[in-house]
Protein backbone atom coordinates (compact mmCIF):
# COMPACT_ATOMS: atom_id res chain seq x y z
CA UNK A 1 0.00 0.00 0.00
CA UNK A 2 1.21 3.78 -0.97
CA UNK A 3 1.68 6.01 1.54
CA UNK A 4 -0.79 9.01 -0.17
CA UNK A 5 1.57 11.34 1.85
CA UNK A 6 5.24 10.43 0.95
CA UNK A 7 4.27 7.46 -1.35
CA UNK A 8 6.22 4.87 0.78
CA UNK A 9 5.28 1.18 0.66
CA UNK A 10 6.36 0.51 3.80
CA UNK A 11 3.48 1.02 6.43
CA UNK A 12 1.95 -0.37 9.47
CA UNK A 13 -1.79 -1.55 10.60
CA UNK A 14 -2.56 -0.11 13.91
CA UNK A 15 -5.96 -1.29 13.70
CA UNK A 16 -8.85 -3.19 11.69
CA UNK A 17 -12.33 -3.62 11.98
CA UNK A 18 -15.08 -5.17 9.91
CA UNK A 19 -17.89 -2.82 8.76
CA UNK A 20 -21.65 -4.05 10.18
CA UNK A 21 -22.57 -6.11 7.46
CA UNK A 22 -19.17 -7.95 7.15
CA UNK A 23 -18.62 -7.14 3.76
CA UNK A 24 -15.63 -4.68 4.15
CA UNK A 25 -12.29 -3.88 6.21
CA UNK A 26 -11.32 -0.79 7.24
CA UNK A 27 -7.93 -0.57 8.48
CA UNK A 28 -5.84 2.29 9.95
CA UNK A 29 -2.67 2.47 8.79
CA UNK A 30 0.82 4.33 9.42
CA UNK A 31 3.85 4.97 6.91
CA UNK A 32 6.80 3.96 8.68
CA UNK A 33 8.69 6.83 6.50
CA UNK A 34 6.67 9.82 7.32
CA UNK A 35 4.42 8.43 10.13
CA UNK A 36 0.97 10.11 8.46
CA UNK A 37 -1.72 8.14 8.75
CA UNK A 38 -4.51 6.90 6.49
CA UNK A 39 -7.83 4.65 6.81
CA UNK A 40 -7.76 2.02 3.76
CA UNK A 41 -10.66 -0.16 3.05
CA UNK A 42 -10.94 -4.04 1.93
CA UNK A 43 -13.84 -5.60 0.06
CA UNK A 44 -14.09 -8.93 -1.56
CA UNK A 45 -14.41 -8.81 -5.53
CA UNK A 46 -16.90 -10.46 -6.95
CA UNK A 47 -16.38 -11.83 -10.57
CA UNK A 48 -19.82 -11.54 -12.27
CA UNK A 49 -22.51 -13.92 -13.24
CA UNK A 50 -21.65 -14.87 -17.03
CA UNK A 51 -24.56 -16.21 -18.92
CA UNK A 52 -23.23 -18.73 -22.01
CA UNK A 53 -25.45 -17.86 -24.99
CA UNK A 54 -27.06 -20.69 -27.57
CA UNK A 55 -24.21 -19.57 -30.22
CA UNK A 56 -21.26 -20.27 -27.18
CA UNK A 57 -20.77 -16.30 -26.40
CA UNK A 58 -20.28 -15.25 -23.23
CA UNK A 59 -22.12 -12.18 -21.43
CA UNK A 60 -22.13 -10.62 -18.11
CA UNK A 61 -25.36 -11.54 -16.91
CA UNK A 62 -28.35 -8.69 -17.60
CA UNK A 63 -30.86 -8.03 -14.61
CA UNK A 64 -32.53 -5.22 -17.05
CA UNK A 65 -32.36 -7.40 -20.19
CA UNK A 66 -33.98 -10.28 -18.16
CA UNK A 67 -36.83 -7.66 -16.70
CA UNK A 68 -37.69 -6.80 -20.43
CA UNK A 69 -38.50 -10.14 -21.51
CA UNK A 70 -40.52 -10.98 -18.46
CA UNK A 71 -42.36 -6.99 -18.73
CA UNK A 72 -43.18 -7.50 -22.35
CA UNK A 73 -44.54 -11.46 -21.75
CA UNK A 74 -47.01 -9.68 -18.85
CA UNK A 75 -47.79 -7.04 -21.02
CA UNK A 76 -51.47 -5.86 -20.20
CA UNK A 77 -51.67 -8.67 -17.89
CA UNK A 78 -53.11 -7.76 -14.60
CA UNK A 79 -49.92 -8.68 -12.45
CA UNK A 80 -48.62 -6.62 -9.36
CA UNK A 81 -45.47 -4.64 -10.32
CA UNK A 82 -44.49 -6.62 -6.59
CA UNK A 83 -44.94 -9.69 -7.95
CA UNK A 84 -43.25 -8.98 -11.13
CA UNK A 85 -39.87 -7.77 -9.27
CA UNK A 86 -40.14 -10.86 -7.01
CA UNK A 87 -40.75 -13.07 -9.46
CA UNK A 88 -37.14 -11.54 -11.34
CA UNK A 89 -35.22 -11.59 -7.92
CA UNK A 90 -36.31 -15.23 -8.00
CA UNK A 91 -34.41 -15.88 -10.99
CA UNK A 92 -31.55 -14.07 -10.07
CA UNK A 93 -31.35 -15.77 -6.87
CA UNK A 94 -31.79 -19.22 -8.56
CA UNK A 95 -29.44 -18.43 -11.26
CA UNK A 96 -26.59 -17.58 -9.19
CA UNK A 97 -27.21 -20.67 -7.35
CA UNK A 98 -27.26 -22.77 -10.30
CA UNK A 99 -24.00 -21.22 -11.17
CA UNK A 100 -22.13 -21.72 -8.20
CA UNK A 101 -18.96 -21.54 -7.60
CA UNK A 102 -17.87 -21.30 -11.69
CA UNK A 103 -20.21 -18.03 -11.89
CA UNK A 104 -21.22 -19.29 -15.60
CA UNK A 105 -24.85 -20.35 -16.28
CA UNK A 106 -26.71 -21.37 -19.43
CA UNK A 107 -29.34 -18.91 -20.95
CA UNK A 108 -31.12 -21.82 -21.64
CA UNK A 109 -31.07 -22.59 -18.09
CA UNK A 110 -31.79 -19.05 -17.32
CA UNK A 111 -35.19 -19.87 -19.74
CA UNK A 112 -36.41 -22.81 -18.28
CA UNK A 113 -36.24 -20.92 -14.82
CA UNK A 114 -38.36 -17.83 -15.74
CA UNK A 115 -41.11 -20.20 -17.85
CA UNK A 116 -41.25 -22.21 -14.36
CA UNK A 117 -41.99 -19.00 -12.63
CA UNK A 118 -44.23 -17.78 -14.72
CA UNK A 119 -46.33 -20.83 -15.08
CA UNK A 120 -47.05 -20.53 -11.40
CA UNK A 121 -47.67 -16.91 -12.32
CA UNK A 122 -49.82 -16.03 -15.14
CA UNK A 123 -50.39 -19.28 -18.34
CA UNK A 124 -50.64 -16.73 -20.70
CA UNK A 125 -47.37 -14.80 -19.72
CA UNK A 126 -46.01 -18.16 -19.63
CA UNK A 127 -46.87 -19.19 -23.36
CA UNK A 128 -45.71 -15.83 -25.04
CA UNK A 129 -42.15 -16.41 -23.16
CA UNK A 130 -42.27 -19.73 -24.39
CA UNK A 131 -43.19 -18.90 -28.10
CA UNK A 132 -40.24 -16.00 -28.16
CA UNK A 133 -37.83 -18.33 -25.92
CA UNK A 134 -38.14 -21.91 -27.62
CA UNK A 135 -38.82 -20.14 -31.05
CA UNK A 136 -42.18 -20.96 -32.29
CA UNK A 137 -42.60 -21.14 -36.01
CA UNK A 138 -45.82 -22.37 -36.40
CA UNK A 139 -49.64 -22.46 -35.09
CA UNK A 140 -48.87 -26.33 -33.90
CA UNK A 141 -45.98 -25.46 -31.19
CA UNK A 142 -48.95 -23.00 -29.50
CA UNK A 143 -51.14 -25.17 -29.05
CA UNK A 144 -48.74 -27.92 -28.44
CA UNK A 145 -47.91 -25.16 -25.63
CA UNK A 146 -51.65 -24.30 -24.46
CA UNK A 147 -51.56 -28.18 -24.15
CA UNK A 148 -49.27 -28.59 -21.22
CA UNK A 149 -51.19 -25.93 -19.24
CA UNK A 150 -54.41 -28.20 -18.48
CA UNK A 151 -52.00 -30.26 -16.51
CA UNK A 152 -51.87 -29.94 -12.94
CA UNK A 153 -49.27 -27.08 -12.26
CA UNK A 154 -46.58 -27.73 -10.05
Amino acid sequence: MHCPHCGNMDDKVLESRQNSSGTTIRRRRECLSCHYRYTSYERIEEKPLMVIKRDGRREPFDVQKLERGIQTSLEKRDISQNAVENLIHEVEDESMIQAGSKREISSQAIGELVLKKLYVVDPVAYVRFASVYRMFDNVSQFIQEIGKLSLPRK
